[in-house]
């Protein structure tokens, strides 16, 4: 739904896995097998993926100091199940912290969040605060205080909603 560009590093794979859900419209890109894949998920992974998905939502909501969209697992306990190990490039010394166990979704998402902490950018992904959409995006905003995924249309109805209220 949003105009904005991609979440830098591997936020973008957090931002585009909650992003397989449209609230709107109800379609979950999940369903297919081509949504599957860009995931690197089977059918049998699915229900997983959704929870850890939700619970991401929950997470980005939080981040736009928005109250949880439904009950969620917390994302805390879903990353702890995720092995993580320490990698050091032997050229420059730099470490990094990658999936212990080939890179199942759920241990790509622990690294990938683990690096924007390092990075101080896990809290600028952000989850649109209009309850019909919740589509997660990066703030770039020189404040980070981004409300909406997009403002030409999250943003133009909230306040369009707002001024019909005034009457």
């Amino acid at each position: 739904m949003s105009e904005r560009s991609p979440a830098p590093g591997g936020l973008a794979l957090v931002e585009s896995l909650v992003n397989t859900l449209d609230i709107e419209t109800g379609a979950d890109s999940l369903d297919g097998a081509e949504g599957r894949a860009r995931f690197g998920l089977a059918e049998a992974e699915v229900s997983g993926a959704r929870e850890l998905r939700e619970s991401l939502r929950a997470a980005l909501l939080a981040h736009a100091g928005h109250p949880q969209h439904r009950a969620v697992t917390p994302l805390g306990a879903l990353l702890a199940a995720a092995p993580l190990v320490v990698t050091v490039d032997g050229r420059d010394g730099s470490a990094a912290l990658a999936p212990a166990d080939g890179g199942p979704l759920l241990s790509r998402v622990a690294a990938a969040v683990a690096q924007a902490l390092v990075e101080g950018t896990w809290t600028r992904l952000k989850a649109c605060e209009a309850a019909d959409c919740h589509w997660a995006y990066y703030d770039r905003s020189p404040a980070g205080r981004g409300r909406w995924c997009s403002m030409q249309v999250c943003g133009a109805r909230a306040k369009m909603r707002r001024y019909r209220a005034k009457d």
